[in-house]
């Protein structure tokens, strides 16, 4: 609960209501917002926060929840306080970005399971020569010194970032990087053939 002001200082004038920061809103007065925004925006940040579980999108939240109340407030004061008015419509916009992200979630496993389906509906002779280049990588993989081979499996069979691989191999990052780029080359060297 905010103190007024008048309570700290009883010579200072009273903090203006919701009501009248919303009425010089509606008068053109950014500054009411500021001040709004300071009441409020912890609480219309915690609940986005509360639903979404991530900070970036619950920041996205705040800011659209305080434009749509400076740019086109549909608040009825006979309804209800400012802070519930700010809670639902904190709600139903972090709501919307979840079923947004299950949206593109779903949509990128049936890209990913058409992407299966095109690669199984190879023809036989595809299939061959699949694993023609794989061994022909596999016996590339083998010249290379332990430590360069090591990475480039497990960054490419594993599908390990470089971060992780320093992390299993107990190893320098910079370390990981340089002997990925120096296994990459000499693959490259050795495949060129056939590339």
């Amino acid at each position: 609960m905010d103190l007024d002001s008048s309570a700290l200082d009883p010579t200072a004038p009273p903090s203006p209501s919701d009501l009248d920061l919303l009425l010089a809103l509606k008068g053109g007065e950014v500054a009411s917002l500021a001040t709004l925004y300071d009441r409020y925006a912890k609480l219309v940040f915690g609940l986005a926060f509360k639903i979404l579980e991530n900070s970036e999108e619950a920041e996205d939240v705040t800011q659209d929840v305080f434009l749509t109340l400076w740019r086109r407030s549909t608040y009825d004061p006979a309804r209800g306080s400012l802070s519930s008015f700010l809670t639902t419509m904190t709600r139903s916009r972090a709501i919307d970005k979840l079923r947004a992200r299950g949206s593109r979630l779903r949509f990128l496993q049936r890209w990913q399971g058409v992407v299966r389906t095109e690669a199984s509906a190879a023809t036989p002779l595809e299939h061959a020569s699949l694993g023609e280049r794989s061994q022909l990588v596999r016996g590339a993989l083998a010249q290379l010194p332990e430590s360069e081979r090591r990475i480039l499996e497990i960054a490419y069979y594993e599908g390990l970032s470089q971060s992780e691989i320093a992390k299993r191999l107990n190893i320098p990052l910079g370390t990981v990087k340089t002997r990925s780029r120096q296994g990459l080359l000499k693959l490259r060297k050795t495949l060129q053939d056939y590339i």
